[in-house]
């Protein structure tokens, strides 16, 4: 599958995710990184996705550790990420 397919794939899953929470966190996510992503940061998100919602929000929140697969880089940016965006 080209790139372009399997990313529209994943913005689908992302944003479609069963909780308003879980979509904003993990679609905002999608939404503001995946333009720069390479195949590794593709293949996470992937893996992520097959997770339970409330893992991801715990993970994402701090309120739980991270499994060593989805612990670095990414989950760091998911923590960081301001969801709140200024018109200022």
């Amino acid at each position: 599958m080209d790139r372009d397919t399997r990313l529209k794939r994943l913005r689908f899953r992302a944003w479609h995710r069963g909780t308003k929470e879980a979509d904003m966190l993990i679609g905002g996510l999608f939404d503001r990184c995946s333009a720069e992503w390479q195949e590794a940061e593709i293949a996470w998100f992937e893996a992520l996705l097959e997770e339970q919602d409330i893992d991801i929000l715990a993970w994402a929140m701090g309120t739980a550790d991270a499994p060593e697969r989805f612990a670095g880089t990414m989950m760091e940016r998911m923590r960081r990420l301001d969801y709140v965006e200024s018109s200022r």
